[in-house]
């Protein structure tokens, strides 16, 4: 038996899906994360799924990964011992920044700047200098890189970033310095710009390079270290790491370049919500991925994710190819609170996996939305088939504390809980579509996670949404599509050049070395030569604008072709992105240009669950509470029962191995070939 087993590490659950390579049966299974030491819960997992599948760890084939590590290491503040170096008078580039507000000018009242990654005493200058063509104007001072990295070791320093100026016009600079720090100071983990994010604008290349080699100590010692684990259970086979631009890499890759891990668990649900709504008939949708400590949202159209280089991990930029999600602090553990005005909240705090809701009876002690949920009777009494009992009424008396003060009952306070979450959910939707002039009720909503069932018809409700589809597992998704994933690598070069006097064939020649040198990576990763495609695009924008927009250029297109394509498509692009564009009036500026190479890895076939055609029988029933109506007795499904040709409606409750979908009065609710729920807003 050959299994490839995927696993995505979340805040409270570490999900698994094994698929049976010889027939295509899955099996899913969680397992509780543990946040001392991931790899604790992800070799758990292993076990646990293997054994599930009728096998053993020693014949599993492949092991893909998606991990929070990285993500962590930035919203934990992790930044103890992080240290910059940077060309002569560029010392405060980080404290300047860009100089701007968020949420607009009267917020400048109130705002205080995030805490620095490197304060400026940790900020360390050299001289030598490049022009933005990469030309030398001053020579490497490598005496004076070893006295500065030497201050800074003495002050504590164990990270360093290397951020010169025009470095990605010519490395020739940083990468000597690389050297020297190598040579004089092996002990540190050093990041290099030039290596990171090849890319002008100096404030961001800056900080995405200081990202990557702050989290660079925790994700090489944590893959290392699984790996190893991985290698004892189950020999030396392929370990995979999810990145955020939708494909996976090797371990070593991903331990070598960790910034690119930040959206690990998020990008691969998105892939799995893809590849299910497609099966099921829908290709442009958006996905509401809800787990315990947050909700991550995005936006796909035609089955392609949309993808972003402009993206903020808490409040830091990092600039490297993500899938374009959006991130609520809105999960299954988010904490109800009551602010200092006297207003109830929902999140960010979250319970997380320990010591997880009241109702895990962990020792967790404030109320959390599956507390709330648990109350209404929207969730069963155990989860993940029984393995974690859940205490109603110790729950039900917490929400009766938090009711009091607001002079209500405890079920009201939990809905209203419920209501709150699922309205902070709504605003990321509108973050991915409203904000870039989508409409969402064109859209079918793709609801997974452990709890994204429970909040999906509200959700839709809010939205003007009337299809809502909830996948197989819904629990594992994100798991799962890391089976539907390939191996990819982005890579860009800055070349500045407007239009009337641009040469193609300089730029169709850069774009042919980026693409060679992609050729050549993907292919170090056990990739055929067949099996290796490579996709174009450039940033572009008109002379004088200060962002750019970014222009695809179609499969097959070379040459000349693919640069007046640039040229000429980008003027749609703006027309489309912003409502207005300039063509024949003003010039067009390229930026950068970019290649993802794309290694075609094998997938696994897929079996479709087996259905008798029976109509759904009634598993049980038990009071649940809605909003308006009050307690009503409610029919209660197992999801395995649903089968093709019969539909449901609501109010009534889907449960399975881990998760629950909750069909309020006004959805209709059916099963198809698949293995998918579809739900239907009736009026």
């Amino acid at each position: 038996m050959n299994l490839r087993i995927a696993i995505d590490t979340g805040g409270t659950f570490t999900d698994v899906v094994a698929i049976n390579e010889a027939t295509g049966a899955q099996h899913a299974i969680k397992t509780p994360s543990t946040p001392s030491d991931p790899s604790v819960g992800l070799l758990t997992g292993l076990r646990k799924a293997a054994e599930a599948a009728g096998g053993s760890p020693a014949e599993v084939s492949h092991v893909l990964h998606g991990s929070t590590t990285a993500t962590n290491a930035v919203l934990e503040h992790k930044f103890e011992g992080l240290g910059l170096l940077v060309t002569d008078g560029f010392r405060h580039i980080i404290e300047i920044a860009r100089q701007s507000v968020p949420d607009g000018y009267g917020n400048s009242f109130f705002w205080v700047k995030p805490p620095r990654l490197v304060p400026l005493h940790l900020v360390r200058e050299v001289s030598g200098r490049l022009d933005f063509e990469g030309n030398e104007l001053t020579p490497l001072d490598e005496a004076g890189v070893v006295t500065a990295v030497e201050q800074l070791v003495a002050d504590g320093v164990t990270r360093l970033g290397v951020c010169l100026i025009h470095s990605y016009a010519d490395a020739g600079h940083e990468q000597r310095v690389g050297e020297i720090i190598a040579k004089h100071f092996p002990q540190l983990f050093v990041s290099l710009s030039s290596t990171v994010l090849p890319e002008y604008r100096e404030y961001e290349r800056a900080m995405t390079t200081l990202i990557d080699v702050m989290v660079k100590p925790y994700c090489k010692t944590y893959l290392n270290h699984a790996a190893a684990e991985i290698q004892r259970e189950a020999g030396e086979i392929p370990f995979l790491i999810m990145q955020s631009n939708g494909g996976v890499v090797s371990n070593r890759a991903a331990g070598d370049k960790p910034v690119t891990m930040l959206l690990s668990g998020p990008a691969a649900g998105v892939l799995g919500a893809a590849f299910m709504s497609g099966l099921a008939g829908f290709n442009d949708i958006l996905t509401l991925d809800v787990g315990g400590t947050s909700t991550d949202v995005s936006l796909v159209e035609n089955l392609e994710p949309q993808l972003t280089s402009n993206s903020l991990v808490e409040n830091y930029p990092v600039k490297t190819p993500m899938l374009d999600i959006a991130t609520v602090a809105s999960g299954g553990g988010s904490i109800a609170w009551v602010d200092d005005y006297g207003a109830l909240k929902v999140g960010p705090q979250s319970a997380g996996a320990e010591p997880g809701p009241i109702c895990y009876g962990r020792g967790g002690a404030q109320p959390t939305v599956t507390d709330a949920a648990l109350v209404l009777g929207r969730l069963p009494h155990a989860l993940v088939g029984g393995e974690i009992a859940l205490d109603a009424a110790t729950a039900k008396a917490a929400y009766q504390n938090l009711g009091e003060r607001f002079d209500m009952s405890a079920e009201e306070a939990a809905a209203g809980v419920m209501e709150i979450a699922a309205a902070n959910q709504v605003h990321g939707i509108r973050q991915v579509s409203v904000m870039k002039g989508r409409e969402p009720g064109l859209y079918a909503l793709v609801a997974f996670g452990g709890a994204g069932g429970l909040f999906a018809a509200e959700v839709a409700d809010f939205l003007n949404i009337r299809t809502v589809l909830s996948p197989p597992n819904p629990g594992n998704l994100s798991a799962f599509g890391l089976h539907v994933s390939d191996i990819k690598r982005d890579y860009i070069r800055t070349l500045v050049r407007q239009q009337s006097s641009a040469n193609s064939a300089e730029i169709d020649a850069a774009w042919a070395e980026l693409e060679a040198q992609g050729r050549l990576e993907i292919a170090a990763e056990g990739v055929a030569e067949d099996a290796i495609q490579v996709a174009r695009s450039a940033d572009v924008r008109y002379v004088g604008e200060g962002h750019e927009v970014p222009v695809t250029v179609p499969a097959g297109l070379t040459g000349d072709a693919a640069v007046q394509h640039i040229w000429s498509e980008f003027h749609q692009v703006h027309m489309r992105t912003f409502g207005f564009a300039y063509e024949g009036t003003q010039d067009v500026e390229l930026v950068n240009l970019r290649i993802q190479a794309i290694g075609r890895i094998h997938r696994p076939s897929v079996a479709e669950p087996e259905h008798d055609g029976a109509a759904p029988t009634v598993s049980a029933q038990r009071q649940v509470y809605w909003r308006g109506l009050g307690w009503a007795a409610c029919d209660i499904y197992r999801r395995e029962n649903l089968s093709p040709g019969h539909t449901l409606d609501g109010p009534l409750v889907v449960e399975e191995y881990g998760s629950t979908v909750v069909v309020p009065n006004g959805w209709r609710v059916g099963a198809d070939a698949h293995g998918n729920l579809k739900l239907e807003k009736l009026t």
